[in-house]
Order: C-alpha cells, then structure tokens, then sequence
C-alpha cells in the first residue's frame, strides 16, 4: 500500500518562528565560528563563562571558600595516598575505570592519580557560582567537566603506568600499533572530509538484513517520509491488538531489531504479538522543508491508518522510543482531542495502550542535552542547515559522542592509540555509526517549539492545525526511564505523571538511554524498579518514587509482556501477510540509505 500523499503543502510548511533575519555574511560567520568550535555557539559559551566570572568575582564568600579548598588539596591528597598504601577500609573503593590498573597504585602514578581527582573537585566546585543563570550553570559545569577529563593522566602516554609497562613487555609493539591506528583513523577522517560524494559510505561492520535488522516481515505501506514494516508472526496464535512501533527518526529504527538474541521485535513476535514498525526516511536537501507537523501526520498517523486499514482491528497497542514517544504522545493526544476534523472512528484505530520509552513529554530539565540548546545555539544550527538543507548524520552522533565524551572519545583513545588495542565491535556500535540526517525545518522546529519552548508540556502545541493537551489521552499508559540516561534523563521521562491523568505504569531500567531499553532476558546484571498508579494520582517526587518503587532482577522486557497481555483481548489465530499488501520483504529500503556525512 503507498501513499502520494504531498510532503507539505503552503500552509503547512510556513514557519511557525520567525527568527531575526541575518545577512549572508553573519549566516556565513555563524557556520564557520560553529566549525571551529564543534558545532557549537562560541556566543553562547562566551556568555556562560561571562555571566559565571561576574558572578564569581561579586562574590567574596565563595572566593574565599575556594581559597581554603585549594590550600587543604594537599593534606586530602597525602591523607588519600596513606589510606591506599595502608589499606584503609573507611575509604570508598575507586570508582573510576579509568584508573584500573595496578600501575596506579604505585609512585610516582598514585601521586598523579589523586592530584588529578582533588584538582577535578576542586574544579567542579569552583564551576558553581552564585546568582549564575540555570542554562549558564549548566554549561559551565559541563565544559569544565570535559576539560578537566582532557587533562586525565590516563589519557597522557607519559602518566599512564598501564601504557607505559605494555609497552615495556612488548618491546614497543604495542605503541607502535597505537601510532599505526592513529595514522589510520587520521587518513580516514582526512578522506571524510574531502569526500563529495554523500553516498560514498565506509561498508558496514553489520550489515542491515543480513546481521541486523532481519526479523522476518514485509514492508506493507509506504510514503514519502516513513516504510511501515509488519513482521511476520512465528506463533500459532497472536493477540488482536496488533503493536506499532515509533522509533526516532534520529536514528534508524534497527536499535530495536539488533542480532536476533537482542531484537526487541523479534522478542515481542515471539510472545504472540502482531508487530508493525515505522522505518524513517532519511531525508536530502530536498526535504529541507519537511516540518515537525509532516512528521506527526505522515510518520505516525498515517501508520496508523495503514495499520487499521490492513487489518480492520479496532484497537492497537502504540510504542514510542525517544523522540519516536514524543511524536506518538503528541498523535495519541491529538486522537483524543476528536474536535470531528478527523474521523477517528473509520480511520484509526482506539489505542489500547501507549508506551513511551526514554522519551521526553516535559523539555523544562532536558539534561545534559540542554548545553547545546539555547536561542543563539539554535540560530548557529539554522544557519548550518541553511546551506544544506538538513542536519547532518555526523553532527548529530557528534553531539550524542560529546555528551558522555570519558568513554566515547578519551577512554577509546587511550585504548585505540595509547594501548595499541583494536576495537572490538557489536551490533550496537555498528548501528551507532550508522547515522541519519534530519531536515532543516524539522529540527529547528523541534528544538524551538519543543525545547525552548517547552510548548509540549505548556499545551502550546499544535497538531494538524489543532491544540492538543496531553490530559486528553485517557488510554493506559507503560512509561520507561533509564537510569544513566544523558538524552532523556528519567526525572524528567517521569514528568509525565503531571501532565496526563490516567493510568500510568512507570519503570526505572538499569543502563543508559540505548543499553538500558536493548534490554534482553538473560542478559547478566539486568534490573528496573515498577510501579502503578491509577487516574486521579497525586504527585510523587522522583526521588522518592526511587526509594519506594519494588526492585526486580532481570529485564524489563518480561514486566512489558504481562503489562500489555493484561491489556490485550483473547488469542487468535495467527494471520499471514496478504501478498497483495507487500512492497518488499523487511527491512525495506528506506533503512538502506546511507550518507558520508
């Protein structure tokens, strides 16, 4: 089944924002400042680092306080070093990985070691500033952060004992393996750079419908922004409330269809579930101005119609992960609302349930992703994306790389060009590497209405022309957050309990925004904590739902299960694809397009 429904039509794609118009010129030096500096706003961090000086120097107190913390830094630091030597038990263990080895717990690498941590303390004290603007605090604290993580001795051939004795016992092979890696790497992204052709991709460590992505289905509708996958059911009999799937469209939908012993779907199709799954488009220039309603009205609701009219089932189960749980909680609203505009009840489906997954409702506490959003960031993207039309792939995976920079970008270097050590890949990397573009008129509208905004949670959204307020949604809602989430942190994922009033089943996962959702049964130190409420809830604090909540070992996945079985009609038998529906055997081809950039 396809769709010719027209991208956008003039209504729809005038602009929602109207930013101060800039000149070629200030566009141009925006972009080129925004290279120079990683894609940021060298503005806007000029002006937390201002605003955080001004108020430091204003503020004789807390000079004063820093002053005495450095002057004690030696005393913790010979304190610190006794109670290794003499195997103080009082003293918390080390929780850093960086310093492993038993090297560090030698001279003169032990010395190094502390001086470093008293010195990062010391500095992530001093980020804190009275009277500092909450935006400004945040950035200040995050880019002292990731200097004093530059700075590590762990990250320094010299200061580093582990390097050091590999490379003594190996006669030097294994720093020449890391300078031959460095070259390597230095070549590639020498070739990245120069390249012009988009479609001249590296190959793929994990090749989508051959590793990935190879649940068995059939692509069973498509238009110009999204495939709509049905998988093929592997049960005799299935639940009548078949499931949809939204993933984000920052990235390819195969994060939930990894190898086969970590494939969400494929262990949602092996619990007798009916599953359809939206596969995004990722767009060209020529798409640069697909807007965030083109993605609401093309990307979910129009799988929904699909799906009801495939199927004739009058409910569904409806799944959104990160951004995907954004839009699907903007539509399901949207239905809601039934204003008579659109006939819910010939077109869509009922929503049985809907689960959003590390997705945020509320952008007021975005995280650590709030350092890279602010008015002037926001202008400094537009003017890249002026130029081409969209955000890049690399762009975007830089920003998530930059997020949780000590793993992503010095502890692999050290790995890769210090140890001389390969990389040891998997699934999930390979789809990591595997980025998306998104389009110029999308993304600015994301980030404005969405984030800056907040216009969301303040009932200031609109979709198809109309406002929608997610008090609407009355169907029973499986909400998800990830402990160690840099994307969407699981307070604010768990803002939703203010914004809707129904019954809200929420889990806290071990692990981060994708580890913690791929979250196999079987898989060793696997836990989430659960619990319920029903409409007309008051309002627990995050903290104090952590503390409360049932902890259970095992993965989360299995509490899924028996929360949509109980939500779900009587078994029936299992149906195939009709063969005059398909456009393709799964995974379609949208997932296959790649870009260099």
């Amino acid at each position: 089944m396809t769709s010719n429904t027209p991208a956008h039509s003039a209504s729809e794609t005038a602009n929602t924002h109207k930013s101060e118009p800039d000149s070629a010129l200030v566009s141009t030096l925006r972009a080129v400042l925004a290279r120079s500096a990683m894609g940021l706003s060298p503005t806007a961090l000029a002006l937390a680092y201002a605003d955080w000086s001004l108020h430091l120097a204003a503020s004789p107190m807390r000079r004063a306080l820093l002053l005495q913390q450095a002057l004690t830094m030696p005393g913790q630091i010979v304190s610190r070093l006794l109670a290794d030597a003499f195997g103080d038990a009082t003293v918390p263990a080390e929780q850093d990985h960086r310093y492993d080895g038993n090297g560090w717990s030698q001279w003169p690498f032990n010395v190094l070691k502390e001086t470093f941590r008293a010195s990062d303390a010391w500095w992530q004290a001093a980020a804190q500033a009275p009277g500092v603007s909450k935006h400004h605090q945040l950035m200040v604290s995050f880019y002292t952060r990731q200097m004093m993580d530059a700075l590590s001795p762990s990250n320094w051939p010299m200061t580093n004992p582990e390097v050091l004795r590999l490379g003594v016992s190996t006669f030097g092979q294994s720093w020449l393996k890391g300078h031959q890696n460095y070259l390597k790497d230095r070549a590639e992204q020498q070739h990245a750079r120069l390249q012009t052709d988009p479609s001249a991709t590296a190959p793929q460590d994990y090749v989508v419908g051959q590793d990935v992505a190879v649940t068995p289905g059939k692509v069973v509708f498509r238009n110009h922004l999204i495939e709509l996958i049905q998988y093929t059911p592997t049960t005799d009999t299935v639940y009548p409330e078949p499931i949809l799937i939204v993933p984000s469209c920052i990235m390819k939908y195969y994060i939930l269809d990894l190898s086969p012993g970590n494939s969400m779907v494929r262990y949602l199709v092996g619990k007798g579930y009916t599953v359809f799954m939206v596969s995004w488009r990722n767009p060209d220039a020529t798409d640069r101005d697909l807007g965030l309603d083109d993605y609401l009205r093309m990307g979910v609701l129009d799988a929904m119609a699909a799906i009801r009219a495939e199927t004739d089932v009058p409910r569904i189960h409806a799944m959104g992960y990160c951004l995907g749980g954004t839009f699907l909680s903007i539509a399901a609203a949207r239905l809601a609302h039934g204003d008579g505009t659109i006939d819910e009840r010939a077109r869509y489906p009922e929503l049985a349930s809907v689960s959003l997954l590390a997705a945020l409702t509320d952008f007021s506490e975005p995280g650590e992703m709030g350092v890279f959003i602010d008015k002037d960031q926001v202008k400094t993207l537009q003017a890249q994306m002026a130029r081409t039309g969209f955000l890049s792939g690399r762009q975007m995976a830089g920003s998530f790389q930059f997020l949780n920079s000590r793993d992503l970008i010095w502890s692999r270097n050290t790995r890769r060009y210090l140890l001389g050590q390969d990389e040891v890949g998997n699934d999930m990397m390979a789809w990591n590497a595997d980025s998306t573009r998104l389009p110029a008129r999308m993304h600015s509208q994301y980030l404005e209405q969405l984030f800056l905004q907040n216009g969301l949670a303040a009932g200031q959204l609109q979709c198809g022309g109309v406002d929608v307020a997610l008090t609407d949604i009355k169907a029973p809602m499986l909400v998800v957050g990830t402990v160690r989430d840099h994307v969407c942190p699981w307070p604010s994922v768990y803002k939703i309990h203010q914004l809707t009033d129904t019954h809200t089943t929420f889990i806290l996962a071990a692990g981060g925004h994708n580890a913690g959702i791929v979250s196999e049964p079987g898989h060793a130190k696997r836990s989430y904590q659960i619990a319920s409420v029903e409409a007309g809830h008051g309002w627990t604090e995050p903290a104090a739902w952590q503390v409360t909540a049932p902890r259970h070992e095992g993965s989360w996945w299995e509490a899924m299960d028996r929360w949509l079985q109980a939500r779900s009609g009587k078994r029936m038998l299992a149906r195939t694809i009709p063969a005059e529906v398909s456009l393709g055997d799964a995974p379609g081809q949208y997932v296959m397009v790649r870009y260099a950039d």
